[in-house]
């Protein structure tokens, strides 16, 4: 019969000793057991088993450099015997006790598994300072030690959890403890390099003892990156050479590049290979699964933009998109025209006027006539233009993505032209309006103190105030009529553009390879650990199971997302509507290195 309850380490009785025993050494030949004792949490963490027989001068040595190497001070924590006949359990009891002696640990351990029972035998000695020994209660806590040495604990006192971690009470400690468990664990590799089978006077079992899978594998690939990283950057670097040349910088070009979408995630691409090919180690965790997640993310985008490519050069789906270019760009145009007609009739019934709606609308339809004309000049070199902005998917996903946007900003360039000129008409009423309404009240706009003062107007001002105002205010519906109509068309290529970089944005931040991690080993990503209590005996220690509690999707998303330049809205909800009803020029999507207004 199984107990499960979930337990913090503070569950356990404080006064108590938790002794963390790897389930991997539970067929451990008689030996010793090593690993750091911990006296801040009252705790010891058992790493290895040392096996019979040792010459204990040896094992000294062995344990001084494997402090120097690992940076863990490990040591002789206590014995540990399996199964021991009956016949020699007095004679192995004493000379267990007697090795406390010589390796002069306190508390000493001494574990004992009983030949056929499950429940083992704990006892832990103290020297006390008045002569004698004294005996500590014992709380077992078993763990895997395969997945703790693995995994990454990320406790709620972490910058990612440290908001979550302040309504917890006691869970920030808590997370020190686990921390020190298992930071002692991750930075005992030195000591997991020898084991039971190797030749030497220490002999070891501990979770490889069993072998380090793909070692071989693991090291070719470590060979053969190193040149391959030095190669690739270097390459990186030339081009990184070219781009930040000035022939690039001057104005023209430097404010084409800083528009385009396809120049953007070029240069974040640029800079995610620079990261991804550096020589220099890691120098946390945290950097090597950004590393890990950047590759992830570029491995997957170039996937996705070869299948895409792939896609579009079968059945000659390039020929057909062409040849069906140029008849919606007609299309587009027609309804544009019927809109402008339409305006310029008695749209909805309302009474505009004639002479101010005559002129915009001819505007308007000549600058269609303008584009469409452009439009069939380049219908021979569309279909060419496509194969290219085809093959450029083999970049990656986004960037196809983004040479998309691009092409939508320019095919729609006429519907941003009707929004500026409707927007600046519209918007230089508003102020004039404005501006003459406070004439009216004897007020004027101060611009050098940037507030409204007192004025007193003569009548030749008042006069022309009143004729001016009367004329914007007449005006102002026909204007007002063209620039929402051009307002909403504009919004529309806004959204789909925003779409697009959205999913760009997607592809770009996403961890993918953390993601992966979580699902396919949630252990290595850990937010902490549950005790399972196993079976009880009268007179045992208490036995626990120690299981590690895996990442939620969304704090391994919130932990390790990428950062990007992608876009983002630049006013709040309230702001772009005042722009909006009065005319300004709005853009909604920005850059997040762009400083805001």
């Amino acid at each position: 019969m199984i107990r499960r309850k979930s337990l913090g380490l503070c569950g356990l009785p404080t006064m108590a000793l938790k002794v963390f025993f790897p389930t991997c050494c539970s067929l451990a030949e008689n030996g010793l057991l090593v690993g750091r004792w911990i006296p801040e949490q009252n705790s010891a963490v058992v790493l290895a088993v040392v096996h019979f027989p040792f010459v204990p001068g040896q094992v000294k040595q062995y344990l001084a450099e494997v402090r120097r190497a690992a940076q863990v001070e490990v040591s002789v924590l206590g014995s540990w015997s399996n199964s021991k006949p009956a016949k020699e359990e007095k004679s192995l009891d004493r000379f267990l006790e007697d090795l406390g002696t010589i390796f002069s640990q306190d508390p000493w351990i001494q574990l004992s598994k009983e030949q056929g029972s499950k429940f083992w035998s704990c006892r832990a000695t103290r020297k006390h300072p008045g002569g004698g020994d004294e005996e500590d209660e014992i709380v077992l806590v078993y763990y895997d030690q395969r997945k703790v040495m693995l995994s990454q604990l990320h406790p709620p006192g972490a910058p990612q959890a440290r908001e979550a971690a302040a309504s917890l009470g006691r869970q920030v400690e808590n997370a020190s403890e686990l921390a020190a468990m298992f930071d002692t664990v991750s930075q005992s590799k030195p000591l997991f390099m020898k084991d039971q089978y190797d030749e030497g006077p220490v002999k070891l079992t501990h979770w490889q003892s069993e072998g380090v899978e793909a070692s071989i594998i693991v090291e070719l690939v470590k060979q053969a990156s190193v040149p391959t990283c030095v190669l690739l950057s270097f390459l990186l670097s030339l081009v990184s050479r070219v781009c930040l040349s000035r022939a690039l910088t001057f104005w023209p070009l430097s404010f084409i590049w800083s528009k385009l979408s396809t120049c953007q995630q070029l240069r974040h691409r640029l800079q995610h290979l620079q990261v991804l090919c550096s020589t220099g180690k890691a120098p946390d965790q945290a950097q090597l699964m950004r590393k890990a997640n950047i590759f992830v993310s570029i491995l997957l985008d170039v996937t996705l933009g070869i299948l895409l490519m792939y896609w579009l050069y079968q059945e000659n789906r390039i020929g057909h998109l062409a040849n069906a270019l140029i008849p919606m760009a007609d299309l587009v145009a027609e309804q544009l025209q019927d809109l402008l007609q339409w305006l310029m009739g008695v749209p909805a019934g309302l009474k505009m006027n004639r002479a101010l709606d005559q002129v915009l609308g001819r505007f308007f339809l000549y600058h269609i006539h303008l584009w469409i004309s452009y439009i069939h000049l380049m219908s021979p070199f569309i279909e060419m233009i496509l194969w290219y902005v085809a093959l450029s998917a083999c970049l990656g996903l986004t960037v196809a993505l983004s040479i998309l946007s691009d092409i939508i900003a320019l095919l729609t360039f006429h519907i941003y032209c009707f929004y500026v000129y409707g927007a600046r008409l519209y918007c230089m009423k508003i102020y004039g309006l404005s501006s003459l309404w406070r004439l009216f009240r004897g007020k004027k706009w101060n611009v050098l103190r940037q507030r409204v003062d007192s004025c007193s107007y003569d009548l030749d001002q008042l006069f022309i105030g009143t004729l001016l105002f009367t004329i914007l205010l007449f005006l102002l519906p026909t204007t007002a009529l063209y620039y929402l109509v051009f307002t909403l068309l504009r919004l529309l290529v806004v959204i789909v553009q925003g779409l697009i970089h959205l999913l760009v944005d997607l592809v770009n931040s996403l961890p993918f390879y953390s993601v992966l991690l979580r699902l396919c080993r949630s252990y290595r990503l850990a937010s902490g650990v549950k005790f399972r209590v196993l079976e009880q005996e009268a007179g045992k220690p208490l036995r626990l199971l120690m299981q590690i509690n895996p990442l939620s999707y969304g704090c391994v998303v919130r932990t390790y997302r990428l950062p990007t330049y992608s876009c983002y809205p630049k006013d709040s909800w309230g702001s772009l509507c005042k722009k909006l009803f009065v005319g300004e020029l709005i853009y909604p999507w920005k850059h997040k290195g762009e400083k805001q207004d």
